[in-house]
């Protein structure tokens, strides 16, 4: 995040593809999970942004897009 480096290392669209699964079954089970559904909807922000093949630690770009605060802009 740091580095600005997104390369895939592991893609969002794999999260994605996981996150639905896990929000699928708790469900199905009546279950709860909001942390995972939070994350979802941040790698939705990412995707919206064009970056469904970004690695993972570009989750930042969504929080940075929500704050409407660029963490490379100094003070």
């Amino acid at each position: 995040m740091i580095k600005r480096t997104f390369d895939p290392g592991f893609r969002i669209e794999l999260h994605q593809k996981d996150l639905n699964l896990a929000l699928s079954a708790a469900r199905e089970l009546g279950m709860s999970l909001p942390h995972t559904a939070s994350a979802q909807q941040l790698f939705s922000s990412c995707v919206a942004q064009g970056g469904k093949a970004w690695d993972h630690s570009a989750m930042v770009k969504a929080l940075e897009h929500m704050a409407n605060f660029d963490l490379t802009e100094t003070p």
